[in-house]
């Protein structure tokens, strides 16, 4: 392609910068949805009737996590004008020292339990920034109460919890938003609608990789450490099995990870990041089937890379009736011969750490976690590159603040982008990787409407069993 001149959009005939690039309709998400009763459901990222505040009203805010990456949201969510924080829970003391010193009148709680019994009618959304095997738990729960919810991403810890999760914000009607903040960004927004356009034509293959490493090949230690003064560790565990506590940071702050029944890994972690915009881009729904080429988890923990090829059914943003997109991580690149489609003229390979690689019919595109597409392949990609790049040429498309979107969408003002009818593919698609690697070269098949694979063995981890005394209405 020698022109210069970016495609019209198939849906608008348009390159407006205006036009929405990770919010139109999608297809092959509606069949998912006719499953939760939506026949004649318009588009994935908008909840018909929300059950939201009338404009202009106070929103009444709870925090489920008030350290680590529950403080920040906490804290961005706070900013909003209109935003009243008035209660908060975290199992340890010492990382909610300041949360409950910048809102000493909110009321605290270690166990999300008795925040829930003791203060239903005192606040209207809450926040979730927990570790992800109770993120599903804390969001039902507070949606069996009528309460908006914000959760961070992984949207839950298995697949059974994701369809809950969607079926019953689906059900009550209510505001929803997966914590995927760099949604909002110009970067990622701008490389959607890019792709949606047909700037590198229709897509035929993608990469998504990552290089962190939330794995851990070694074995459960033998000895059990004495719970700190500061920490509810029943309250911690939650939903899990009980085991003793071992310190040192092995399960608690951030190490909880690489355990198998708290985190989910690297892919969990970073997989709904990245996997975003080609979401957002291809319309894509569940996956039809997985495969992993990696090693297998041990008892414990996640191994320390994953290797997974996701297959999708195709969409009219790609080019066949099926689509493969790849997942690796801990440093495992994609193959030599995807890096050399991204040759610069000094013969360098242009991926960066983490990212995404479209390969279309007219070209491939890089979309780095987090920065501006580059296109590579055409013979007017340095312009195309500058338009993509340089806000004032008009092209690209401005950020959005997504936490506030979330507030505003509580009070009446506007829809969320991320709800749960679209995080829920999004997140089946992170969660099959998750089953996948437990069952190296193990093509699985996936039955979407009985929430299945074709393979016995995988379908127990489709659902945990709640421990007792820790059961959840609904879920």
């Amino acid at each position: 392609m020698k022109n210069s001149t970016l495609p019209q959009t198939a849906a608008t005939g348009s390159t407006s910068a205006g036009s929405a690039p990770i919010t139109a309709s999608a297809a092959s998400r509606r069949s998912f949805l006719k499953l939760l009763g939506t026949a004649a459901f318009a588009a994935p990222f908008i909840m018909r009737d929300l059950r939201a505040n009338p404009p202009s009203n106070r929103v009444r805010l709870v925090a489920f996590g008030v350290g680590g990456m529950g403080g920040a949201d906490l804290g961005t969510h706070a900013g909003v004008p209109g935003v009243e924080v008035v209660g908060l829970c975290d199992v340890d003391l010492n990382r909610a020292a300041g949360g409950r010193k910048r809102w000493p009148k909110a009321f605290f709680y270690q166990d999300y339990r008795e925040l829930l019994d003791k203060e239903a009618k005192n606040f209207d959304a809450v926040t979730v920034g927990t570790p992800d095997h109770m993120h599903a738990p804390i969001s039902i729960s507070a949606m069996q109460l009528d309460k908006h919810v914000y959760c961070q991403k992984p949207l839950t810890h298995n697949l059974y919890e994701t369809r809950r999760m969607t079926e019953i914000a689906r059900e009550k009607k209510l505001v929803t938003q997966m914590g995927i903040q760099i949604h909002g960004e110009a970067s990622y927004r701008t490389a959607v609608k890019a792709l949606r356009d047909g700037v590198i034509g229709k897509i035929k293959e993608v990469w998504s990789f990552d290089g962190r490493n939330w794995g851990d090949a070694g074995k459960l230690p033998e000895r059990t450490d004495e719970v700190p003064q500061n920490l509810n560790w029943d309250a911690w565990l939650g939903v899990a099995a009980a085991r003793p506590f071992i310190g040192n940071g092995y399960y608690h702050p951030g190490n909880w990870r690489r355990r198998l029944d708290f985190g989910v890994g690297t892919l969990g972690d970073m997989a709904c990041h990245i996997f975003d915009p080609v979401f957002g881009a291809l319309d894509l729904g569940s996956p039809t089937s997985v495969i992993s080429d990696g090693p297998a988890p041990n008892s414990w923990n996640w191994a320390t890379r994953a290797n997974v090829t996701l297959e999708f059914n195709g969409t009219p943003f790609t080019a066949g009736d099926k689509i493969l997109v790849h997942w690796t991580d801990g440093g495992v690149r994609p193959p030599k011969a995807v890096l050399d489609l991204t040759r610069s003229a000094d013969g360098k390979h242009n991926v960066p750490g983490s990212g995404s690689v479209f390969i279309g019919t007219a070209g491939v595109m890089v979309l780095p976690h987090i920065a501006w597409p580059r296109i590579y392949g055409r013979d007017d990609a340095a312009e195309l590159n500058r338009k993509l790049s340089t806000p004032k040429l008009g092209y690209t498309v401005p950020r959005i603040n997504h936490h506030a979107q979330f507030i505003n969408a509580v009070r009446g003002e506007g829809k969320t982008e991320v709800n749960f009818d679209y995080a829920g593919p999004l997140t089946e698609a992170v969660l099959f990787g998750s089953v996948a690697v437990r069952f190296p070269k193990t093509l699985l098949k996936w039955n979407v409407r009985d929430i299945t694979f074709d393979l016995a063995e995988a379908n127990k981890f489709v659902r945990r069993q709640y421990r007792a005394g820790w059961e959840v209405k609904g879920a």
